[in-house]
Formats: structure tokens, C-alpha cells, sequence
């Protein structure tokens, strides 16, 4: 196969009995004076013999749907495949638009994705599969038989608190022990007392069994049972711990994917866009040290730029207020501020701040 392109005698408008090899497969800029027959080369001469040669090997059924080019002036072209054409201008001047968008290539990859694709936690990278209960079993059976395995119901992961509500709620459901930090405990009686100030894993302990094909409808009873109290995860413990869910959630974070659909790959969905870029790929954000240049000025010193000009009544009650409830007034410089207040004033807050204001 020849490996560049190889063209003899064009003399397509103003070219004058051109003679030139093209390298294939590179990238191969044709540069030259305005009129000097660039585009005559490209277009004209190489593309529409290319386009040509195409059609023509076409049936006559498809043919009359497609425009024949003219043959261009030349001697010979050899190494010429099926060309396309760009059109020298912005398609779109819509930031949502992507050569993917345009060419609809970006459609197939969704659906790809979707189809094939294998979720994993965006936490701690761990493989997330959606798995029926039956699946479930099958696994267990292969990974444990013969094994004594506890069935758990994971309920809290790395998470502080005391729990008491909770441990309450399991009681009432009929369970009668839970596992705390990998500790079974009793809870008919006293409820267990647990540091708030540190993570504690809980887990109610559905069953106690030997996993065997005899024991199968108990085993899938257990974890239907473990599914439900557990909101789609199920903790099987044995010579190993594993996790199984039926949400594609992973039951380490927390964190929920839910079914892979093509939407969810789309940055023009909202159900697939970026959270904090909205599927521009751009976050538009300001730089304080541009707008607070000199940071021993205060506010009334025109410290900050946009409020250097013209600094309304109504912002300076509205400022003061504001710095009577954190501390600092618009004679205070900048520089003499701590972090919070500079970022109240930038920033806002979240707390009520109750301000008068007399026209």
C-alpha cells in the first residue's frame, strides 16, 4: 500500500503543472501568498478527486442520492483514499457544542458507556455491581461453601455518634443483636453506650449459618431479610467481608450511582452535568488579591475596586450592620481583619443579619 499521496500535472485553476508527494497518515499543513492555489490543491484538486473516485464506486441505485464532482485537471493522483471536507468556518458558536456533539459520535459513546460500562465508587475506587438477591446467593454459595458466614445489615459506615434512636428502632424490628466496631452485642437488655466523638460501623446481625446448597432457601430468606433492613446492601462476613448491593451504591461511602443510563453521560442533561460547572467545562471564579489590591486601605478607603467609585448609602448601613454582628466596622483595614470576616464580606453568609436603612 502506497504511503503517500502521489500527484502529477495539476493544473486545476491557477496551479501550474504541479508535481508533489503528501506524506499519509501525518498531519500536512499547505501553507503559501493569498491566490497562490491552496486551497485549489486541497479542495479543488485532491478532496474533489477523492470525493469523485467515492461515488463512483458506489452502486447506480446510491449514486443519484450523492453530487458527482467534476474530474480536476491533472495527470495522475496515486495513494488517494475516500476524502472528506471541512467547511473553513464555526459551525456553532454554542459553548454546548463539541466536535462530538456536531458529528454525533458523542450519541454512541453514551450508549456505550451505559451499556458496558463499570461503575466504581468516586470515593474510594471500589467496584460497584447491581446484584439481585439470587445473585447474592449464588456468590455466596461459590465464594463460602462449607463456610459459617454471618449475615449483616449495614446501617451505619464510619459515621460518630451514639446511636441510641437507632439501636431502639432495630430492637422494635426483631433483631436482637447488632455488631458494633466488629463486636457482637446484645441489645435485648441495655442498650450500648457509644463515644459520639468517635466513627463507629454498625451492623444488625440478620443470621448466624453455614452456607451449603441444603441451607439455600434459608440463606436467600437471611438476605432478602439483610436487603431490606440494610436499604439494598447486605454485608456477608467469613473468612472475608464483602459487600453486595442491589442499587449500585457503594455501602462503604454511602454514595449512590444508581442505574448507568445514557443520560448520566451527558453534560448537556442535568441529570449527567457537572455540579459545579453545569457541562461548560468553565467555572467562573474572581481573584481577591485583584480586588483587594492594597489590603491596608478599609472598606471606606476603597480597598475593594468595584466599590472604590461610587459607594452607595445604602451598601455602607447595609456593610456596617453586617460588621456589627462579626466584629469589624468599614474603618478597619483589611489587613487587620481574620479570615472569617474577609470572607463574609466577599462571600456573604448564611446567618440573619437584621439591618435599619432610612432613605
Amino acid at each position: 500500500m502506497i504511503d503517500k499521496l502521489i500527484i502529477r500535472g495539476a493544473r486545476e485553476h491557477n496551479l501550474k503543472n504541479i508535481n508533489l508527494d503528501i506524506p499519509k497518515n501525518k498531519v500536512v499543513t499547505i501553507t503559501g501568498l493569498s491566490g497562490s492555489g491552496k486551497s485549489t490543491l486541497a479542495f479543488d484538486t485532491i478532496y474533489a478527486e477523492g470525493q469523485r473516485r467515492y461515488v463512483e464506486s458506489l452502486s447506480a441505485y446510491a449514486r443519484q442520492f450523492l453530487e458527482m464532482m467534476d474530474k480536476p485537471d491533472l495527470d495522475s493522483i496515486e495513494g488517494l483514499s475516500p476524502a472528506i471536507s471541512i467547511q473553513q468556518k464555526t459551525t456553532s458558536k454554542n459553548p454546548r457544542s463539541t466536535v462530538g456533539t456536531i458529528t454525533e459520535i458523542y450519541d454512541y459513546l453514551r450508549l456505550l458507556y451505559a451499556r458496558i460500562g463499570i461503575p466504581h465508587c468516586t470515593k474510594c475506587g471500589r467496584r460497584i455491581s447491581n446484584q439481585s438477591a439470587e445473585s447474592i446467593c449464588e456468590a455466596v454459595l461459590k465464594e463460602s461453601e462449607g463456610k459459617n458466614i454471618l449475615i449483616l445489615s449495614p446501617l451505619i459506615r464510619r459515621k460518630k455518634g451514639t446511636y441510641e434512636k437507632l439501636f431502639e428502632q432495630v430492637k422494635k424490628s426483631g433483631y436482637s443483636r447488632v455488631r458494633v466496631d466488629n463486636e457482637i452485642v446484645e441489645i435485648n437488655g441495655e442498650i450500648p453506650t457509644l463515644d459520639k466523638q468517635k466513627w463507629h460501623n454498625i451492623e444488625i446481625v440478620v443470621d448466624r449459618i453455614k452456607a451449603s446448597k441444603e441451607e439455600k432457601s434459608r440463606l436467600f430468606e437471611s438476605v432478602q431479610n439483610a436487603l431490606k433492613a440494610g436499604k439494598g446492601s447486605v454485608l456477608i462476613s467469613g473468612a472475608d467481608e464483602r459487600i453486595f448491593s442491589q442499587n449500585n451504591a457503594c455501602s462503604y461511602c454511602g454514595i449512590t450511582i444508581g442505574e448507568l443510563e445514557p443520560r448520566a453521560f451527558s453534560f448537556n442533561s442535568p441529570f449527567g452535568a457537572c455540579k459545579t460547572c453545569h457541562g461548560l467545562g468553565v467555572k467562573m471564579e474572581f481573584d481577591s488579591d485583584l480586588l483587594i489590591p492594597d489590603k491596608t486601605k478599609s472598606i471606606l478607603d476603597g480597598a475593594i475596586v468595584p466599590w472604590s467609585g461610587r459607594f452607595s448609602s445604602f451598601r455602607r448601613q447595609t456593610l456596617r450592620d453586617v460588621g456589627k454582628k462579626f466584629g469589624f466596622d468599614l474603618l478597619t483595614p483589611i489587613n487587620k481583619m481574620n479570615p472569617k470576616q474577609l470572607q463574609i464580606i466577599l462571600y456573604g453568609t448564611d446567618e440573619a443579619v437584621k439591618f435599619s436603612y432610612e432613605s
